[in-house]
């Protein structure tokens, strides 16, 4: 299903838009649909189904509530009981619970990033500069 908008937007912009769309021959409706997608958020449809719920909640969080995920980081205790298991898996077999352990860890870790990278898209995509995040 597709939604009808009606929006003004400055004649630069327009003409930018239009000189597009007649340069690669497509429709202008066609661009600017273009210039939404690649300008909006990635859509938490593409992730892992087990992740999908946790991401699609990040898009109703509130600018602070992002700021504190995007800034977040896994402690020194979980960073080095992760790489002792990595590095005892590759050295050795791992015991039941140890590779039961390691899989939780990476499906942690996995979660934990991707919720970071979400928060900042999200963040980048309500104007904010997520340069910050760097330091």
């Amino acid at each position: 299903m597709a939604e009808t908008v009606v929006l003004k937007i400055p004649e630069a912009l327009y003409q930018r838009l239009a000189i597009a769309a007649g340069a690669t021959q497509r429709s202008l409706e066609d661009v600017i649909l273009q210039a939404l997608q690649i300008g909006s958020p990635p859509t938490w449809k593409d992730v892992p189904e087990e992740f999908q719920t946790d991401l699609a909640s990040l898009d109703r969080l509130d600018d602070n509530s992002l700021w504190q995920i995007a800034n977040s980081k896994k402690t020194t205790l979980e960073m080095e009981r992760y790489d002792f298991l990595l590095s005892k898996q590759q050295e050795t077999e791992l015991t039941d619970s140890e590779r039961l352990e390691l899989e939780q860890l990476r499906t942690d870790s996995d979660r934990f990033m991707l919720r970071k990278s979400q928060a900042v898209a999200i963040l980048k995509w309500r104007g904010h500069n997520v340069v910050r995040l760097a330091g």
